[in-house]
């Protein structure tokens, strides 16, 4: 076998209804003859849509292979007698030219009943956003599952639903059960559980272009809801330079952002687990084994287990999000 090495995958572009053009003009991704591109899939285990790596002796295999070869070496012990020979962690780029579906995602256990599927907890990290815009996350009053219905059954379903700013830079986490879609002007990374597994409750009455609506998932999606009321639905953080600072930590992932002016190195060897960065503005190279890796903005580099320490050299300076399982 080929030793491991920082691995960075082909993109997989999808249009969507609701997509734009961000990911060509913002993030200088080419999506082709796509009329759009609403999202980027960076780095999947999704079975339709499993990555595929880019560059070097593993060029070509996809990261399900790898995971079978490598097993604990990819991905850390303790996250491989969890999970196997699936990847545990999607990550998007999200360009939203329209408002998304109102949607929520079921949690683990709901997931597994009904599609032998791991639930979907995720986190949106905006990186671009027109003025104005906004999204939602969770309801703005305190709700029951007949209040909700009701809302939904009486054209309502907005009024009850808690609408946020959103600015660049921002953080929202948003756990599997909670009622959320992104807004109209925003470009977003994401990082999620493997799953894609969504249930649209509300899709502003649009049509395809054969006239057809989207379909709903109004059934499924009572079951999934968490009702409860929060006082703070933003991640609150503290941006510092040149420090490593988290931004969310949950059971599936852990997510910092590190935003730096200078080159730094990074030390993992306490973690038992791969590490993500995803480049979301500036630049830099990964130093590794006498190897450089070259990351711009728009791109994602998946750092295996077996390699505890990089080196992160840059001349204008990075933002990146560095994700993990703790």
């Amino acid at each position: 076998m080929s030793a491991l090495y920082p691995l960075k995958f082909e993109t997989i572009y999808k249009d969507k209804i609701w997509g734009g053009q961000k990911i060509k003009t913002y993030l200088h991704k080419d999506f082709g003859s796509l009329p759009n591109c609403g999202e980027t899939w960076e780095i999947s285990g999704v079975k339709s849509d499993v990555s595929v790596v880019a560059s070097g002796a593993l060029e070509g295999e996809s990261l399900a292979d790898l995971l079978e070869q490598y097993k604990d070496e990819l991905v850390g012990k303790k996250v491989y007698d969890h999970f196997g020979n699936i990847f545990p962690l999607l990550v998007k780029f999200i360009d939203a030219n329209d408002d998304l579906s109102v949607q929520v995602h079921p949690d683990d256990k709901l997931a597994k009943v009904r599609h032998n599927s791991f639930g979907k907890t995720e986190m949106w990290y905006i990186i671009e956003a027109d003025p104005g815009s906004t999204l939602i996350t969770g309801f703005n009053q305190e709700m029951t599952e007949q209040k909700y219905v009701d809302a939904l059954n009486s054209g309502h379903i907005m009024d009850i639903l808690n609408k946020e700013d959103a600015l660049a830079d921002d953080v929202f986490f948003l756990p599997a059960g909670r009622v959320h879609t992104i807004g109209k002007g925003l470009l977003i990374a994401e990082i999620q559980q493997t799953s894609d597994i969504t249930y649209r409750i509300y899709d502003f009455d649009r049509v395809d272009d054969k006239g057809n609506k989207r379909e709903l998932h109004t059934e499924e999606a009572l079951a999934a809801i968490d009702y409860k009321h929060y006082p703070e639905y933003k991640t609150q953080y503290e941006p510092k330079k040149n420090e490593t600072v988290k931004l969310v930590t949950c059971p599936y992932f852990t997510t910092n952002v590190l935003d730096f002016d200078e080159s730094t190195s990074k030390d993992y060897s306490a973690l038992d687990s791969f590490v993500i960065h995803v480049c979301v503005e500036g630049g830099y190279t990964v130093k590794y084994n006498n190897q450089a890796y070259a990351v711009k903005m728009g791109e994602c580099i998946l750092l295996p287990k077996s390699i505890d320490k990089v080196e992160l050299e840059t001349t204008g300076g990075f933002k990146i999000l560095e994700s993990y399982i703790e």
